[in-house]
């Protein structure tokens, strides 16, 4: 049988090489062991348990008999008898981390139970996740991950060349876990303590370090987690005092950018002139709740839904001015404030890390994915740094990099980009430093 399956493995890789180059794929950068031994034990897996499990899923066709007869509330079929026709299914390709496999849907059928399929066909094959688009009408594509490659050590990241493009880790496909806010424009990052947010602010920091880009922090716990990045925010607000002046600076700057776009007859900053265009701007708010919660005197009540107004503003209105927020704490609900909700509706990317409660991963990602929610819940307190994350209508598991020490002191030292003085938003340069 072992030597069996191996030589279905050489021949796979002595046959397919040229069409595997062709989807850019090197077999040279496959493992020997997958070659050998898993791939072909979950091709034929897949092959020979295809027509069963269509059956039990109800992805197979019956057909009709020629003719039948209704004797009272019952009905007997007449002819041949009933068959059930399973969609025709492509022979698996092997991937870095598992396999592709095509099917043609059947005429009248559509994704949706391939999709309500999925969990079926990772417990078949014995497999770590089955992901399933449609590339094209008609097809189907199941993306087969055949183990967990958030565990052990990560790939390193890759810059994307693209401004506001960010790499911070890898997704369970086997794809980079890229923050891009040209496509969403603002994120929500939640999880309890110790569960990966700070871990994945600094990837975002690290990756966004080389860009012109102007980080702002507003981190009301004194600065502690976005403090050791130094230089490189251009501003940081460490109380709500200091959080209501820069939010209201900001506000300014989206006023003064709509001024500019309108003036040159353009709908967004990214339709201006490279050298009249304003530099883009990241909001980094670690843990929104000491943004809202109070003593209960009058001055916390209003500074607290003051915050809450601004914060809602540069939300709606920032995202064609080239002004991003990115959102991070352990709970984000209604629980924390009036203005709260209508935040979280404009945070169009999701990230949920581990939760203590249900409530917590359901607000993050209820209103996106119910089957979400439950694989958020599923996250160990061994995942630190594992996530989920849903964005243009789509969720996926995900790990972000781990930044270390001394890459964090790099990062310190980081002077900020050259800076566009439009409204005062910045503090006048410090010696040395550069303007524009």
């Amino acid at each position: 049988m072992l030597l069996g399956l191996a030589g279905l493995g050489w021949l796979t890789r002595r046959w397919w090489q040229p069409r595997l180059a062709a989807r850019g794929l090197d077999v040279r950068e496959l493992p020997v062991r997958w070659w050998l031994v898993g791939y072909p034990q979950t091709a034929v897996r897949i092959v020979f348990s295809w027509r069963r499990l269509c059956q039990v899923t109800s992805l197979a066709v019956s057909l009709r008999a020629s003719h039948q007869r209704v004797i009272g509330k019952g009905t007997v079929v007449e002819g041949r008898a009933l068959r059930p026709s399973v969609p025709r299914l492509s022979w698996p390709l092997p991937t870095r981390r598992g396999l592709t496999v095509r099917v043609v849907m059947h005429p009248g059928q559509t994704p949706a139970p391939y999709y309500a399929a999925a969990r079926a066909m990772e417990h078949a094959w014995r497999v770590h996740h089955v992901h399933v688009t449609s590339p094209r009408r008609g097809h189907v594509l199941l993306t087969i991950t055949a183990v967990d490659p958030l565990t052990g050590q990560l790939p390193a990241a890759e810059c994307t060349g693209e401004l506001l493009s960010a790499d911070v880790g890898w997704c369970e496909d086997g794809v980079a876990f890229v923050i891009d806010f040209r496509r969403t424009p603002h994120w929500m990052i939640t999880g309890a303590t110790q569960s990966g947010k700070s871990t994945l602010l600094a990837a975002l920091v690290r990756a966004l370090t080389p860009q012109p880009v102007a980080l702002l922090g507003l981190d009301c716990k004194g600065g502690m987690e976005l403090g050791p990045f130094g230089r490189r925010l251009t501003l940081l607000a460490t109380s709500r005092r200091e959080a209501v002046a820069l939010l209201e600076r900001l506000v300014r700057e989206i006023k003064e950018r709509t001024r500019v776009c309108r003036d040159a007859g353009a709908r967004s900053i990214w339709d201006l002139p490279e050298k009249s265009r304003p530099v883009p701007l990241v909001l980094l708010v670690d843990e929104i709740a000491e943004l809202y919660l109070t003593d209960g005197s009058r001055s916390e009540r209003e500074a607290a839904e003051r915050c809450g107004t601004l914060l809602l503003r540069i939300a709606q209105l920032g995202a064609a001015l080239g002004v991003h927020l990115v959102v991070a704490g352990q709970r984000v609900g209604s629980d924390l404030g009036t203005r709260v909700t209508s935040l979280r509706a404009q945070l169009g990317g999701r990230v949920a890390h581990r939760a203590h409660d249900e409530a917590s991963a359901e607000m993050t990602l209820g209103d996106i994915n119910k089957d979400a929610v439950v694989v958020a819940q599923s996250i160990t307190e061994n995942e630190q740094g594992v996530c989920v994350v849903a964005m243009q209508g789509r969720w996926t598991r995900a790990r972000s990099h781990l930044i270390s020490p001394e890459e964090r002191a790099e990062i310190a030292a980081t002077g900020p980009p050259l800076r566009v003085f439009l409204s005062g938003l910045y503090p006048e340069p410090a010696e040395g430093g550069r303007t524009e």
